[in-house]
């Protein structure tokens, strides 16, 4: 492998092309000249700083997003023959909710006529035709589809040397909803101005011959494919270079929120986002049809969005469109592009399924809060899938969680104390325990919650003394900032660190009421407080519920993951398989997340693969705390008995290479930890050592011998010697002397 560029980095690159160590890309040198953009590209397809696609992979771009496929501009956009749209429309004239366009007593749907509710005419034709020009300065080229309210044409700017621009316009003059639907939109969309929405120029004023008066909303022609049609075509594996994947779903949600949270903060709703009003061109996408575009906070003017897309109709007759309605869409849009992409390993496919899943949920509080709360998800889910299909490390800090040093290891990284030895009662050596760590180590040993910096008194708790919860109770009832929920969940952990679980329990109820029945119900804080609290008490598989509930919530979060994987691994069953498709997703994408790299190690040790957990530990990067801890381990494992069985000679070969390069503590303390290991793969040697000899294989040399057996006792004696010098009590260096001299060569006098 070739070494890392960085400077101070020691690391290695990848066959991923990534370092081991510090996890950024090593570039190759470039021999021709990088690839222009597309033509015609600006601010919307990927600048100098953009990593270009590799075919069948694809690299990600400076926003950490996938770089898409080239989608060329179609030939013939044009509907030769346009039709009458299916299914209708509603009449909306005065409020009138029938539906026209569609047949009633078996007869066929009639494009004009008059609603049979309030008579008003409709007309559902196109209302230009051909080469008809629109305000002296558009003109018509043909119908290019139809929108929510009315056809789209597409037109050339006489004034701008052919330029080809979208009309779109109301269906029918005498419809009250399109009109007024048709105002909103240009009052205010002529000012978004986003890089994935399509621009709005002007607005244009029209009388055909013998009609009325017609306004229409002129803006940009964007030629590529909507990606309804893109999914549905039949040449999409050549596009995509196979079938796409979830990694390019996940980057057109993460660019329809990024419009859509653009659109939220100036006020205003999309309200029918669905796979046909995106379109994928060149390699970047548009937003378009806003015809359904509302206020936010307007509940008057008529709803248009599509069903099967939207949320149920009774939610918003009950409480109209917000916020979280526009992401239900975007929800839907993505599950329904999903289906389409070849399948996925891990455990990205669950997390995006869950990203979903609380998009639409049928209870409004549990969804997401604000789109870029639901990109963020995305795109964490987006860094999960690419480290789990294809090795590449990408580590980013957790907006959730505070990072913890804890490495969960359950001693299988610590060098054995005496009491490996003086404590047990038979000669021979235990095997190696392989059992995760206690309930009551891993709640004290998972990361914190970051506070909502939208809470009161987050500022304020990082001055909190943290061993000193009596002195911020007592001021809760006098200091009027101190009384929010992140308080009261700062007060649970505090007491919860010092065992006292009963304080803590009821801070978290006061966290609860401050938030209120309602939303408690809903908050992610509020659930992995409580699953600390089951795990502190020992009620793993409550914990486990609780846990599931925030990775609920948080589906891009790996605190979350850690958490399932210890719960899943320490209830045994079948759940070990899941817990490593926990503890994978986590280590895939970041090897500073080492509690993972033990759960990992651990989970092949359960299934007898030792390979495979030295594996894993020696990806452990040298800038690590943990780096030294996982090659003890490996040590421990190639040496250790396993499920009783022996270590071959080949994992005692590999132990003697690997011992004598280990960092220990340093000073006499280091040549005490080295005895004690020296000790553990002599013993292990020793006990394991077949009947008939090792053999020709066995690893000669100072640490085992020669491999035969009175070798390896006087070995093993000046071992226990050594650690009796070490022993703290009489009882300790008589049990010790007592092993040593159990292990003494038979002599004949």
């Amino acid at each position: 492998m070739t070494s890392c560029v960085r400077p101070g980095c020691a690391g290695r690159i990848m066959t991923t092309g990534y370092c081991d160590t510090c996890g950024h890309r090593h570039a190759e040198p470039r021999t021709e000249p990088p690839a222009r953009p597309p033509a015609g590209g600006t601010e919307e397809s990927p600048g100098p700083a953009a990593v270009h696609a590799v075919v069948g992979i694809g690299e990600l771009d400076q926003h950490g997003l996938v770089v898409l496929p080239e989608v060329p501009v179609p030939d013939d956009v044009l509907i030769e023959d346009p039709r009458l749209p299916t299914g209708g429309r509603r009449c909306g004239v005065d409020g009138c909710t029938m539906t026209i366009g569609i047949g009633y007593g078996g007869q066929p749907a009639r494009a004009t006529g008059r609603c049979p509710r309030c008579g008003t005419p409709y007309s559902l034709l196109p209302q230009l035709v051909t080469g008809e020009v629109v305000a002296d300065h558009y003109k018509v080229l043909g119908c290019l589809a139809h929108g929510g309210l009315g056809w789209i044409h597409l037109a050339e700017d006489t004034r701008a040397d052919g330029h080809r621009v979208v009309l779109k316009g109301q269906i029918n003059v005498n419809d009250a909803l399109a009109r007024r639907t048709a105002v909103e939109e240009r009052r205010s969309l002529t000012d978004l101005h986003h890089p994935d929405i399509v621009r709005i120029i002007t607005y244009a004023e029209h009388q055909p011959a013998g009609g009325s008066h017609t306004g229409y909303l002129v803006m940009d022609y964007i030629g590529g494919r909507s990606l309804q049609q893109l999914f549905d075509a039949d040449d999409i594996e050549r596009i995509f270079h196979g079938r796409p994947r979830l990694d390019h779903v996940l980057t057109y949600g993460c660019k329809i929120l990024g419009a859509l949270q653009y659109m939220h903060e100036r006020g205003l709703l999309y309200c029918d986002m669905k796979p046909s009003n995106v379109i994928h061109f060149g390699r970047a996408v548009k937003v378009v049809d806003l015809g359904a575009v509302r206020a936010i906070g307007d509940r008057t003017s008529a709803y248009v969005y599509t069903a099967g897309f939207a949320p149920p109709k009774e939610e918003i007759d009950r409480r109209g469109w917000h916020v979280d309605s526009d992401l239900y869409t975007v929800g839907m849009t993505l599950q329904a592009l999903a289906r389409g992409t070849e399948p996925a390993r891990g455990l990205a496919p669950d997390s995006f399924r869950r990203v979903v899943a609380r998009a639409t949920h049928a209870e409004p509080r549990a969804r997401f809060r604000s789109a870029a709360e639901m990109s963020r998800q995305l795109w964490e889910v987006l860094r999960e899938f690419r480290s789990l299909q294809f090795g590449e490390q990408l580590p980013e800090a957790s907006t959730r969680f505070r990072a913890s040093g804890a490495r969960l290891d359950a001693g299988l990284g610590a060098i054995p104390a005496l009491d490996h030895w003086t404590g047990r009662s038979h000669e021979r050596p235990a095997g190696l325990d392989v059992s995760p760590p206690a309930a009551a180590e891993v709640a004290g040993a998972l990361p914190e919650p970051v506070p909502d910096p939208d809470d009161g008194a987050a500022l304020l708790l990082d001055s909190f003394p943290p061993d000193a919860p009596d002195r911020v109770a007592r001021q809760w009832p006098r200091e009027s900032r101190l009384g929010t929920p992140e308080t009261a969940l700062w007060l649970c952990r505090a007491y919860l660190r010092k065992g006292e679980q009963r304080a803590a329990e009821g801070w978290l109820a006061e966290a609860e009421t401050q938030l209120g029945e309602r939303a408690a119900a809903h908050d992610w804080r509020i659930a992995w407080h409580r699953g600390v609290l089951h795990l502190s008490k020992g009620e793993v598989d409550l914990a486990g519920t609780r846990f599931d509930a925030v990775h609920q919530a948080l589906p891009g979060e790996y605190v979350p993951k850690l958490a399932l994987g210890y719960c899943a691994e320490h209830t045994g069953g079948e759940r070990p398989a899941r817990a490593m498709r926990y503890y994978e997703a986590v280590w895939k994408r970041d090897f500073a997340h080492t509690p993972a790299a033990f759960g990992l190690a651990r989970g092949h040790l359960a299934r007898g693969d030792r390979e495979a957990a030295v594996h894993v530990l020696d990806e452990v990067p040298a800038t690590s705390r943990h780096h030294d801890a996982a090659r003890i381990a490996a040590v421990r494992i190639r040496a250790g008995v396993l499920h009783g069985s022996p270590p071959t000679p080949a994992g005692l070969r590999d132990a003697a290479r690997r011992l004598p390069e280990l960092r220990l503590d340093g000073g006499a303390a280091d040549g005490e930890s080295r005895a004690r290991l020296v000790a553990e793969v002599r013993e292990n040697a020793l006990h394991s050592r077949p009947a008939q000899g090792w053999g020709p294989d066995f690893p000669a040399g100072d640490l085992l011998g020669t491999g035969d057996e009175d070798g390896l006792r006087t070995r093993l004696e000046q071992s226990f010697r050594q650690l009796a010098a070490q022993a703290r009590t009489a009882g300790q260096h008589g049990r010790l002397l007592d092993l040593a001299h159990a292990v003494r060569p038979v002599t004949t006098f």
